[in-house]
């Protein structure tokens, strides 16, 4: 028997409601991890290294970024970032001339491989940056992507 999108939604919803009302989760548990609001306002990727606890971050040729040259529209500008240093924890992509330095930043469970695709926004062309803490240290790739306006491709 097919399940539509909205039995299926109403099935879950109510299982989850149901764990919470018996105590089996804590809202806690269920609720999204809280926001690192400090880390999106910083303005430098030293900075930001500081702030989740490390050192100085050290360029490394095993930390790629996959994105165009040039983008000809900046509100969505495709970014990937691997990572081949052995126990990666974390991986971040910062745009160096956005007002926001910090355009997101991943997570890497213990076990996955550390590859991440994104799309991000840059406001003009600058310098993007992957930061990848592995192993309690900050490596870093740079890549510059160009922003065309009205899509000329110069």
């Amino acid at each position: 028997m097919e399940q539509s999108r909205r039995e299926f939604l109403t099935t879950t919803g109510g299982l989850l409601g149901l764990l919470l009302a018996a105590g089996f989760l804590r809202p806690q548990e269920v609720a999204a991890e809280e926001w690192n609001q400090a880390a999106f306002e910083i303005k430098k990727m030293d900075d930001l290294v500081k702030l989740l606890g490390g050192g100085a971050a050290r360029e490394s040729a095993e930390v790629t970024i996959v994105a165009p040259d040039i983008a000809e529209n900046g509100a969505v500008v495709p970014v990937g970032v691997a990572s081949k240093i052995d126990k990666t924890a974390s991986i971040a992509i910062l745009v160096e001339k956005n007002p926001n330095v910090l355009a997101a930043t991943f997570a890497i469970p213990q076990g996955t491989l550390p590859e991440v695709q994104t799309r991000i926004k840059m406001a003009q062309t600058s310098n993007v940056f992957a930061l990848v803490k592995a192993d309690g240290k900050f490596y870093y790739a740079a890549k510059e992507i160009k922003i065309t306006l009205g899509g000329c491709g110069g």
